[in-house]
């Protein structure tokens, strides 16, 4: 795969992403965790590096959010997913997931979704997903006690990239092999000339080492279960709590991490916490033990009655002899207890075995001193003896449980992985039922020209409002149309809508509506209401790019919200039925909302549609409105309902004053009337 040829990335971003494991399996998956694992890369930088991959292997050509409306309705329907997330893995990899105007981009990830609405959103999967999060790698691992040997300057070579966590050392004969020994736990000798040489010291001859390094390393493999032990326990939580396939055979690897401590040793044998035990301990239980010896002497000193001829005393005294000879001459039996129960001690304190307390007996000799004093030198070959056989334990233990986690590791990386897709899903399927979503028709690509869209029971997921507070709403359009209607009748909010459900039908995803059906898009256009009149400047710059749209294929869908707000009302309904014109002869899609419908109809040189979103009146001060636009109506305006409202309760008012009698010569009621006659 060319790294380079994904639109934002170069040469040195090329580089990181190359020391990835698969970069192209990360990349073709939107696997933003993976990606991110790369040197330099950022989450977010991630999400775009996976869009642009998108982008290339569907011959994407980008641009499809063509404004910064456009971007917005993008970026809050996005959030409004990403808040159903419950991993930060999840949030990112919704990022990944834009509206294209591909064909295959869409069906994508329609498939991904289809499979999503499958889901329940159980709220044991919930909390199991919350101590998810993607696999580290445990970086580099070092083990000093070990090293590997060879007489071979290229196996040399070899060894160190092979091998890295080892020291690698050359030596020229069998004597240098048994130097090494004498500073090694272990040596691993990786030329077969040495096989069958008697050395002291654990040495082993491996010619094959460097084709098995994880027989030599267990650490390598163990490093990766250590440090996820939380993430894989986690991930084998929402599989069981989901009931999914899972990738690898959950206890089998639920044992080997029970055997795993977390910093990579091997936990729960016996043997291997004894010796462990032993070794930490061993300075600590041997001065208790010459407490003991000592203890016991003390006492039998105090307790002992000893007279000394003084013919004897100063025999001793000439042969300089001190108060070791005294303890043997007097003392002795009492002496060879308090040894014996200092060597009782040693041995109980650390549970040592036959072999191990022959060791640690010679630790206080049978000579008697005061105080007593342990042998260092025994002690020291105890310690390494203790050492060694942990040491001999730990690797075999090692070797053993990466044997059984080895063939796991690639099974629990997609266990991981799918848990992480799951949340994923779950979001799509939890943002699908929280809105009352369903998955859109695209008319066939023979069938588009004309085609616009038609959204039954629409509500807009932007609307801050409960959804079963928000009136459903319908509206088609093919072509073009001016959208009409009361102020704060939903003019704004219906655009709103046509475009969520534009961009989530674009991103693959289900629409906030009972049924939609709609053609596959080009681009979106939504420009959104500007505030108070542009300057010359501003004026032209917006002509300009509405020019360039009128010029564009017939592809696009345009929403505008009240563009007669850029200049003088007469100059707006000129300006605005010219851009109609050109976007009907190009056969785009475009719906314009206005309150000047009227005028903008009889300006336009074709038979422009004008829908309107009907106010069917006035309930205490507060407009009741009829939500989904009627085709081919110009709705009344907020002023003409009121001024109905005031003749209505004005010839109210005259009947009651007349006794009940109509009074057609009341001046109030004829007022009002002659304003309603001017916006017929």
């Amino acid at each position: 795969m060319d790294l380079e040829s994904i639109p934002g990335v170069g040469e040195k971003t090329a580089r990181a992403l190359a020391e990835l494991d698969d970069p192209e399996r990360a990349l073709r998956a939107g696997d933003v965790a993976a990606i991110a694992a790369a040197p330099g890369i950022s989450q977010g930088r991630a999400a775009r590096i996976a869009r642009g991959a998108i982008r290339r292997d569907h011959d994407d050509p980008g641009g499809f959010l063509a404004t910064d409306r456009a971007r917005e309705i993008y970026r809050e329907v996005l959030a409004l997913l990403e808040e159903r997330t419950v991993t930060d893995y999840a949030a990112q990899r919704l990022e990944t997931i834009y509206p294209s105007p591909t064909r295959s981009r869409i069906e994508e990830v329609r498939a991904f979704a289809a499979e999503a609405l499958e889901r329940e959103p159980d709220p044991a999967v919930l909390e199991a997903l919350e101590g998810l999060e993607p696999l580290r790698e445990p970086g580099d691992v070092r083990v000093r006690e070990r090293c590997l040997a060879t007489t071979d300057a290229e196996r040399y070579s070899a060894a160190r990239e092979a091998i890295p966590e080892l020291s690698v050392e050359v030596v020229e004969d069998a004597q240098g092999l048994a130097e090494l020994a004498r500073g090694y736990s272990t040596v691993i000798a990786l030329d077969e000339s040495f096989a069958g040489v008697t050395i002291e010291g654990d040495v082993q001859v491996r010619p094959d080492a460097l084709e098995n390094p994880a027989e030599v390393v267990p650490e390598r493999p163990l490093a990766f279960f250590a440090r996820n032990r939380d993430r894989l326990g986690a991930a084998v939580a929402v599989h069981r709590a989901a009931d999914m396939d899972a990738a690898c055979d959950l206890a089998a690897l639920e044992n080997g991490l029970s055997r795993l401590a977390e910093d990579g040793t091997v936990a729960g044998d016996d043997e291997l916490d004894r010796l462990t035990t032993a070794v930490d301990d061993l300075d600590a239980a041997a001065s208790a033990a010459e407490s003991v010896a000592n203890d016991r002497l003390r006492e039998a000193i105090r307790e002992q009655d000893v007279t000394i001829e003084g013919s004897d005393l100063l025999s001793l005294v000439e042969r300089g002899a001190g108060v070791d000879s005294l303890l043997s001459r007097e003392l002795a039996d009492e002496y060879a207890a308090a040894v014996e129960a200092a060597r009782d001690h040693l041995v109980d304190a650390l549970d040592l075995d036959q072999g191990e307390s022959e060791i640690a007996r010679r630790a206080f000799g049978d000579e008697p001193t005061f105080p007593v004093e342990r042998d260092e030198d025994a002690i020291g070959r105890l310690r390494e003896e203790l050492t060694a056989a942990k040491e001999r334990r730990a690797g075999r233990l090692k070797r053993e449980l990466a044997a059984d986690l080895a063939d796991q590791r690639e099974g629990a990386r997609q266990l991981v992985r799918d848990a992480l897709e799951l949340d994923v899903e779950l979001a799509i399927a939890r943002f699908a039922r929280d809105f009352g979503c369903t998955m859109p028709e695209f008319v066939p690509a023979d069938e588009a020209r004309g085609t616009g869209f038609a959204i039954e029971g629409g509500r807009s997921p932007l609307l801050d409002e409960p959804l079963e507070a928000i009136d459903p709403v319908d509206y088609a359009v093919s072509g073009v149309a001016l959208l009409s209607g009361v102020n704060s009748g939903g003019k704004t909010s219906t655009l709103d809508l046509v475009a969520s459900v534009v961009v989530l039908a674009h991103m693959g995803l289900p629409v906030p509506a009972e049924n939609v059906r709609l053609r596959r898009f080009d681009d979106l256009h939504y420009h959104a209401k500007t505030q108070g009149t542009l300057d010359a400047g501003a004026f032209e710059s917006t002509v300009r790019e509405f020019a360039d749209l009128a010029q564009g294929g017939e592809g696009s869908l345009v929403l505008v919200d009240e563009l007669e707000s850029i200049t003088e009302p007469g100059a707006s309904a000129k300006i605005i039925a010219g851009i109609l014109e050109a976007l009907s002869e190009n056969g785009a899609t475009a719906v314009f909302v206005s309150h000047l419908a009227g005028e903008i109809r009889e300006m336009a040189g074709f038979d422009v549609t004008v829908d309107g979103i009907e106010a069917v009146g006035l309930v205490d001060g507060e407009l009741e409105v009829n939500r989904s636009p009627v085709k081919d109506h110009l709705a009344r305006s907020t002023p003409e309902l009121i001024v109905e409202k005031l003749a209505d309760e004005a010839r109210d008012e005259a009947v009651a004053a007349n006794g009940g009698a109509p009074n057609d010569g009341d001046p109030e009621p004829v007022f009002y009337d002659r304003l309603l006659e001017k916006f017929d």
